[in-house]
């Protein structure tokens, strides 16, 4: 098959070449309405631009770093996905980096970035990443940087995130809805961004319904849900607890795939004796025995708006006077893991 240059599409198109290329770029010079035509006639024409000539003319490596906990996870693979799809159209490459929540494997992934010379970089933090000073000295240097989903407080840049408050407040208060008064939540580290946000939309449902917050009834896994065997004790010491939870809302794929597995072990029945809600994009979710109440990510979109964020960061170097921080909606998914007659309350 010939392959097509953007002068073929300005040809096509009845435009000028500066503005084809600039359209796909996703330069904010160009309107809406041209930019869609651009790119869908680049899409039907199957357009890709030839990254070597474009490394040449802009000193570039046309690749962006992606620094993600595990590729292992519904929520991470989806957004790896919404991060390939945007970049590849823009006529990005993609080098994708596991820390497995390390914070030295993510020091060394970042480097090891570096010294290849991406044009910037994706993150999402690891679990046990307190120390931002990798971080904070790539951007002192000029290196563009995105965050998403797990992000750093202080770091003034481009950020992804979901309404964790609205998601946790929602899971807890459908619990609530159907009957549960003792709720327990499985959570990460208290450091996290994701951690803070989660635990407080839990607390305030609660409150907002008369429950007293029993600290006992939280329980921290450090390791991000990694760590198998500290999310089974995890669990356990809720079911040996005087008043076991009568429901558990969990913050993550890993954590919520342990306590299934635990409470599958002690041959505990869902949701007779435990409603379980999960915060994950589970693409079985609705395959499980019984199919699993859910707060669902846009995961595919974070990638997407992220992926956007960080090349217009890459193709404008002059610094932005201000930075985003985008926060998308969650969704709760009702299933039978919670399934209750509805009370009042």
């Amino acid at each position: 098959m010939e392959t097509i240059t953007i002068k073929d599409i300005a040809r096509a198109l009845n435009l000028s070449t500066s503005t084809v290329s600039r359209a796909l770029r996703n330069s904010y010079e160009i309107n809406n309405e041209t930019k869609k035509l651009v790119l869908e006639y680049a899409e039907k024409m199957n357009y890709r631009p030839n990254p070597i000539a474009l490394s040449l003319r802009d000193s570039k490596s046309k690749s962006i770093g992606v620094i993600i906990p595990e590729i292992a996870n519904n929520f991470f693979s989806q957004l790896i996905n919404g991060i390939e799809s945007i970049a590849y159209n823009m006529g990005y490459h993609v080098v994708i980096f596991q820390s497995h929540e390390s914070y030295e494997r993510e020091v060394a992934n970042t480097n090891y970035l570096v010294s290849r010379k991406v044009d910037g970089l994706l993150v999402s933090l690891s679990s046990l990443t307190t120390d931002l000073t990798h971080f904070e000295e790539l951007l002192e240097k000029g290196m563009p940087i995105v965050f998403i989903d797990r992000v750093p407080k202080n770091i003034d840049t481009h950020k992804i995130v979901v309404d964790n408050f609205f998601g946790s407040y929602q899971a807890t208060e459908h619990l609530i809805k159907t009957g549960r008064k003792r709720i327990a939540h499985l959570t990460s580290p208290f450091y996290l961004s994701i951690t803070m946000e989660r635990l407080a939309g839990y607390r305030q449902a609660l409150e907002d319904y008369g429950i007293p917050f029993d600290e006992s009834y939280v329980k921290y896994c450090h390791h991000g849900g990694m760590m198998m065997s500290e999310n089974e004790t995890a669990v356990q010491e809720l079911l040996d607890m005087s008043e076991p939870p009568d429901a558990i809302f969990t913050a993550s794929d890993r954590l919520t795939t342990s306590c299934l597995s635990v409470l599958h072990q002690k041959q505990i029945k869902l949701p007779d004796e435990i409603a379980v809600v999960g915060f994950t994009n589970t693409s079985i979710a609705d395959l499980l025995n019984p199919p699993l109440t859910a707060v669902v990510q846009p995961a595919l979109d974070m990638g997407h708006q992220a992926t956007e964020l960080l090349i217009r960061l890459i193709e404008h170097p002059k610094k932005p006077t201000v930075f985003e921080t985008r926060s998308l909606k969650t969704s709760l998914i009702i299933r039978e893991s919670t399934a209750r007659k509805t009370v009042n309350v």
